[in-house]
């Protein structure tokens, strides 16, 4: 029924578009829209289609328009020779129009088979990836429980922090949502603050807030990213608000631009002291994790501290 629906509006088609043809240069070439009919007709509806299509078309101009009109009488050899060709030539372009559909068919399965097993294997490589950041970050948080030593069991918590960066970035990564081997920054971005919020018990009065822009970011990139957000929030999170039941701290990634992105921690804490090693000049480890992950990323820091809160910014380059 399809196909037979298919080759009607076909027809259809092919006599109002030669009514028009009629207007300008009347019975000029009665066979010519029969090609491009039948092979419309062969290749959104197979070759029974483009069949049906050319015989009611050749029969319809046969009998109304040529060489008589309302017969299939021919005047002389010449127009049955003509009509011979016409339907020779049909034949041919329904066979190559229908080894073009089953060639076209054929790839376009072939393309679904091979992106239904990468997405298998990706499926696979992620649910691998998940159990391996899941035992290292077990492994930590039990070494942290049976730590004696409150810094290291700080130490250990904020390791296991990182991994959890690095592991939501490969989850965002093999979702599929954006271009291969990129990371869709936004929801990378949302999905990591709102786990350390959850993880750095912010609550109450201290908030952390985060506003991006869509950006497709190469995996590596958006992992060095990740892990400076990380260790930026957490120190402020711990260091900005000493006795303060009040503050906020806001997570920003902007598109610049001349190209590439701006990535801004800031917040409206107590400042950092006067003497007190910004994260460019690389005293502390925190620090120089923060200045290794970003020249890791491809970016240049600045600080800004006074005392109503501190503004660290990242530039990277596309």
């Amino acid at each position: 029924m399809t196909q037979v629906g298919v080759t009607l509006l076909i027809v259809v088609g092919a006599r109002i578009l030669r009514l028009g043809f009629d207007m300008v240069a009347g019975g000029a070439a009665p066979f010519a829209l029969i090609y491009p009919a039948i092979m419309l007709a062969t290749l959104f509806a197979r070759a029974f289609a483009g069949a049906l299509t050319a015989t009611i078309m050749i029969l319809y101009i046969w009998y109304f328009l040529y060489p008589l009109e309302r017969s299939f009488k021919f005047v002389n050899s010449a127009g049955a020779f003509s009509v011979g060709i016409v339907i020779v030539t049909t034949v041919m372009t329904i066979a190559i129009a229908e080894l073009f559909r089953r060639t076209a068919h054929h790839a376009t399965q072939e393309r679904d088979r091979e992106i239904a097993e990468r997405d298998l294997f990706l499926a696979e490589f992620d649910h691998r990836m998940k159990n391996n950041f899941a035992i290292v970050a077990g492994l930590l948080d039990l070494q942290k429980r049976r730590a004696r030593e409150p810094a290291t069991a700080a130490a250990l918590e904020t390791a296991q922090m990182r991994v959890d960066s690095i592991a939501r970035a490969h989850r965002h990564l093999y979702r599929g949502t954006g271009q291969p081997g990129t990371v869709e920054i936004r929801d990378y971005l949302t999905d990591l603050c709102a786990a350390l919020a959850e993880s750095l018990f912010l609550q109450g009065g201290i908030t952390l807030s985060c506003d991006s822009d869509h950006a497709a970011v190469p995996r590596d990139r958006a992992v060095s990213i990740g892990l400076v957000v990380n260790e930026l929030v957490t120190n402020a999170a711990k260091h900005a608000f000493p006795g303060r039941d009040l503050g906020s701290i806001s997570v920003t990634l902007r598109n610049r631009t001349e190209g590439g992105w701006r990535v801004t921690v800031a917040d409206d804490g107590v400042g950092m002291p006067k003497d007190a090693a910004l994260p460019e000049k690389g005293n502390g480890l925190g620090s120089r994790l923060v200045e290794a992950f970003a020249r890791q990323a491809g970016g240049t820091l600045s600080t800004e501290s006074d005392d109503t809160g501190t503004r660290v910014v990242m530039r990277l380059e596309a």
